[in-house]
């Protein structure tokens, strides 16, 4: 129990010691009560389901308590005594039974049916208080006093009936391996009954040993930061960055550790015991709860493995661990929710660090794994946002000194650009592209270059970085020698399993019918079939053929999605094109010169809400994709979701992007012979900067899009959303007039909340940012600086979801982020190629070198303009597709001028394609080459230099061996010691009570006797 349950246990015995006295006499006297009433429920419950001939009920029991043979002692409070009077208002917050002294470790949730002529009218004059003493907290699993029970089974149907059997089954079991149950069906929450569940010490114990929780023991060593250069260095940083951290007790940099070691009862000396309720903090009592929830059969009713399968079958319709106590509330008691509430989900502390060691002690190592990953992901964004802005400032700065971009704003220059479409596109100035040329520099220099090579080596160090801070978690969280053991199966398995075995009894039976004569054998198919999820699981499992069918769905409709997605973008390029020609039709200038403006923005906005919409449609595909793929544990289960909602979401986000940066302008044909679609549409072409900047535009308002409106937007209007209907429902429901005169528990409070869903559309959101900062990180250098703002009110966001807005989650054990980080490998890998493609292909960097180096006359870039536009005589223009106004420049154009490496019309090979062009073509493909390994090397030469693990951290954890290793060899010569001190003390008792038994008479006698006895002694030791 924690400092607030002293609290509580204190105030109930201060403000009711009289009631306390009245309190003895009643546990007397209900002892003997409860006694009978047990025997009673239980022997109506085994008639109710019927006797098992004893060999196989005794397979049935083995199976049940198995871990309860080991050795603890069964206490006779495991029911609740629903005699005990009310307890003081302090106690009745709903996180502790109604002796206010047993801590809620754990809740369960079911629908129940209270008919009118039941409910009940309402009190008065205290009324209130007798009623929920008695009918409150009612003993389980007794029926008597059940309101499920009793007149209300004639209306009961078939259904119910069978989850009321199941569940009094399950906690029936739940009650022989050792937990304390209180059931509460009089609250406010009408329709549904509550089952407070609560772990006494034994039953730690018992199962921390099981699950090998490292606990702290009384050994403490002092920890060793570095040597005292490193030490100074640390100690100073964390002065400067003092005002940068929560204000928690535990915020100084801590000399001293605990020795852990995996808990162990007979080694309990080497703990700290002196305080046992708050030796297993609320987090680690839930997830040992969890496990025997998980663990726990329930055979009678075929179905087997706990928790999992009666949630999926509707037997309880929640499951949930409580939150430590309310967080908003200024006048709430201290405590751990509150303190995140203040100190790491409030946007007005968005400046400070994470307190990630509170976060693990409420949460777990899994979710505070995924704060401190999403901790330090942020702070490596502020370098690269650092460099980004510089990249584009210097972009800015030299936009006036670049010779391209001022040729083509020279109106003096005067080159005619050919028609941008047929028939009602005429001839242009390519003066006019000026604004788009000066644009484009921003984003194309050579800055941009370093850039990209920069953000390669910048996430090769972040990851570095990540799995060293993961080894420095791992080390002060203990966990260190923790190894992840294999997951019950999942109960969607467990039924697949028992199907596959009932249908292979069947066709035994169809073999051999003359076995199914025999009785014993039907009893034993009975239990068989029984047992399936965990004595048939362990027989039988789904082999690739049962998985083909499913296997083969999966690949065709991934296939499917993936070639959805390609059709939604070419529905968009014709969108563009078609568009494009129309607006070229109309009347009004401004239009006209404003078509390609109004294209683009128009198409981003489509493909925005496309890739929005087909995200939430991708979601639950993969959901639902994995789930008939039947995986056997939740860790399978999970890995393969996040495999196939990634692939889907990657596509489906960076596809129209792929478009614009490798494929559009590239298959557009020549004047005269241009590419069509459906022989009707032109290909649209890139501008005349090149398609860079039209890159950047679809790259920066996709990204902008989805962290505002789905990462942010949705996750802060969906969950108001859900709370308001869920409100409006509870409005709408005929609730008796006494309800509302009830205080909620907390218990009742968390029941609304939402469920926690995982972790995965948290990390999955952030994978994608990731690909969106560093794919195509060439053409957008800003993209770091959008990723740091949406994460600062990201943490803060997911910060207060998880402390406000959701159930608290079953603290999870893990050592590192999963398959999280072998995709973050897979992105940083693809990013150096599409870099290196984006800057080879896609921006003009190449194409300026070559000129620059082999056909500038002057050695500088004059001149490089005209070298990129190749000649077409307007003569040869096939029939129909001509301009309609060939003199709205105002004269007669003969010669047009278009982008592209080619030979001019009056040379033999008249628009052939050029030597230049495939002189640029392979200096492209030879960047490409040189970028791609360079930077890999480079990459792979900074994983190779940064160790894993901090040298400090092996040094400590080869520290804690030694101690270890000390401390039971101190113990074992401790033992020793102690066995010869007895051997010494029985040594002279033994000769004392032979010198008082000497007598003058018979000394020779007595000499000989003791010589004897003492070699005898000799011989002992």
């Amino acid at each position: 129990m924690d400092k607030n349950g002293t609290d509580h246990q204190k105030t109930c015995q201060d403000n009711g010691s009289r009631r306390a006295r009245r309190c003895n006499s009643i546990h007397t006297i209900s002892g003997v009560v409860l006694d009978k009433l047990q025997k009673a429920s239980m022997m109506k419950r085994n008639e109710k389901y019927g006797s098992l001939p004893l060999r196989e009920k005794q397979v049935d029991i083995i199976k049940i308590k198995a871990i309860e043979d080991i050795g603890y002692a069964q206490t006779d409070a495991m029911i609740l005594n629903s005699l005990v009077p009310e307890q003081d208002s302090s106690c009745q917050q709903g996180l502790y039974f109604q002796d206010g002294r047993r801590r809620v470790d754990y809740i369960l949730t079911y629908h129940i049916k209270k008919s009118g002529a039941f409910r009940k009218q309402p009190m008065r004059h205290g009324d209130n208080a007798s009623k929920r003493s008695t009918k409150k907290d009612q003993p389980l699993p007794m029926k008597k006093n059940d309101p499920e029970i009793g007149e209300q089974d004639l209306s009961m149907d078939y259904h119910e009936d069978d989850k009321r059997f199941r569940r009094e089954e399950f906690e029936g079991n739940l009650l022989e391996a050792g937990l304390e149950l209180e059931k509460d069906e009089d609250t406010k929450t009408y329709g549904i009954g509550f089952v407070k569940i609560h772990a006494p010490w034994n039953v730690l114990c018992r199962e921390a040993e099981f699950m090998k929780l490292k606990m702290p023991t009384k050994k403490v060593y002092e920890v060793n930061h570095g040597n005292n250069f490193v030490e100074k260095i640390n100690t100073f940083i964390h002065k400067i960055t003092e005002p940068l951290h929560p204000n928690l007790e535990e915020k100084r940099i801590s000399s001293v550790k605990h020795l852990s070691y995996p808990f162990s009862r007979e080694k309990q000396h080497l703990f700290d015991l002196s305080d046992k309720d708050s030796f297993f903090d609320s987090k680690t009592r839930s997830t040992i709860v969890y496990e025997i929830l998980k663990r726990i059969a329930c055979t009678k009713a075929k179905y087997s493995m706990g928790i999992t399968n009666l949630l999926a079958n509707g037997v309880y319709n929640a499951a949930y661990p409580l939150h430590d106590g309310d967080c908003e509330s200024e006048n709430a008691e201290p405590n751990d929710r509150k303190l995140l509430y203040e100190e790491w989900a409030s946007y007005s502390v968005f400046y400070k660090y994470q307190p990630i060691d509170l976060i693990r002690k409420y949460f777990g190592e899994k979710i505070g794994l995924y704060f401190a990953w999403l901790g330090v992901y942020t702070q490596m964004l502020i370098p690269a946002s650092l460099v980004g802005i510089i990249v584009f400032l210097y972009g800015c700065a030299t936009v006036d000194d670049n010779i391209p971009s001022m040729e083509m704003c020279d109106s003096r220059i005067n080159i005619t650009m050919c028609p941008l479409c047929d028939r009602t596109c005429s001839y242009w100035k390519l003066s006019t592209a000026c604004a788009t040329a000066r644009a484009s520099h921003l984003f194309d220099n050579p800055a941009t270059v370093f850039f990209s090579i920069f953000m390669a080596l910048w996430a090769a160090m972040f990851m570095e970085h990540w799995k060293r801070r993961q080894m420095r978690l791992n080390y002060k969280w203990d966990l260190t020698g923790f190894e992840e053991e294999e997951d019950h199966p999942r109960a969607e398995y467990e039924s697949r399993v028992m199907k596959k075995s009932m249908k292979k009894e069947h066709r035994k039976r169809k073999k051999h019918p003359e076995v199914v004569n025999e009785g014993t054998n039907k009893w034993k198919q009975t239990v068989e079939t029984a047992m399936a999820g965990v004595k048939l699981t362990e027989k039988e499992k789904l082999t690739w053929r049962d998985r083909f069918p499913a296997y083969m769905t999966n690949a065709v409709m991934i296939l499917f999605m993936i070639g959805l997605t390609f059709a939604i973008v070419f529905g968009v390029i014709l969108y563009r094109i078609s568009t494009a020609a129309a607006l070229a039709m109309s009347s009004s200038p401004s239009t006209k010169s404003n078509v390609r403006v109004t294209v683009m923005a128009t198409a981003v906005i489509i493909n925005l809400v496309v890739i929005l919409v087909l995200d939430e449609l991708y979601g639950y595909i993969a959901r639902w994709l994995t789930l008939i793929e039947v995986p056997k544990t939740d860790k399978s289960f999970e890995e393969r979701l996040i495999f196939k909602a990634f692939v889907l979401k990657f596509v489906n986000a960076f596809t129209p992007i792929m478009y614009v940066a490798f494929f559009k302008g590239r298959f557009v044909g020549r004047p005269g012979n241009y590419v069509y679609a459906f022989q009707s549409f032109r290909m649209e072409e890139c501008a005349p900067g090149g398609c860079l900047m039209e890159l950047c535009i679809q790259l920066s308002i996709i990204m902008l899009g989805k962290q505002l409106i789905q990462n942010n937007l949705f996750e802060i209007g969906i969950p108001k959303l859900k709370k308001l209907i869920r409100y409006f429902k509870s409005k709408r429901t005929s609730v008796p007039e006494e309800e509302h005169d009830k205080k909620l528990q907390r218990y009742e409070v968390d029941y609304y909340l939402e469920p926690f869903a995982g972790l995965t559309p948290e990390y999955m959101e952030m994978m994608i940012q990731f690909g969106f900062v560093t794919l195509f990180v060439a053409s957008f250098p800003l993209a770091p600086l959008f990723a740091l703002l949406n994460n600062i009110i990201e943490i803060r966001l997911d910060a207060k979801k998880f402390v406000a807005e959701l159930r608290r989650p079953v603290a999870a054990r893990a050592k590192d982020i999963g398959i999280w980080y072998n995709i973050l490998r897979v992105v940083a890998k693809l990013a150096v190629i599409i870099n290196a493609f984006v800057i080879a292909f896609t921006s003009d960097f190449i194409p300026r070198l070559v000129y620059l180096y082999m056909y500038s006359t002057d050695g500088s870039m004059h001149g490089f303009i005209n070298h990129t536009l190749s000649y077409f005589n307007v003569s040869d223009f096939k029939s129909g597709t001509e301009p309609i106004e060939p003199m709205q420049l105002g004269y007669k154009v003969e010669i047009c001028r278009f982008k592209d490496y080619r030979e001019p019309p009056w040379s033999l090979n008249g628009y052939d394609i050029s030597k230049q062009f495939w002189a640029v073509l392979a200096a492209r493909l030879a960047f490409v080459i040189v970028f791609q390994n360079l930077v890999m090397i480079m990459s792979d030469f900074v994983d190779w230099m940064i160790p894993d693990i901090p040298k400090d951290i092996s040094v400590q954890i080869h520290k804690e061996k030694v101690l270890m290793v000390e401390l039971f060899l101190k113990e074992e010569r401790g033992k020793l010691q102690m066995l010869e001190n007895l051997i010494a003390r029985g040594k002279e008792a033994k000769s004392m009570e032979n010198c008082n038994n000497h007598s003058p008479i018979n000394r020779p006698q007595s000499r000989k006797e003791s010589s004897a006895s003492l070699q005898s002694q000799n011989i002992d030791v």
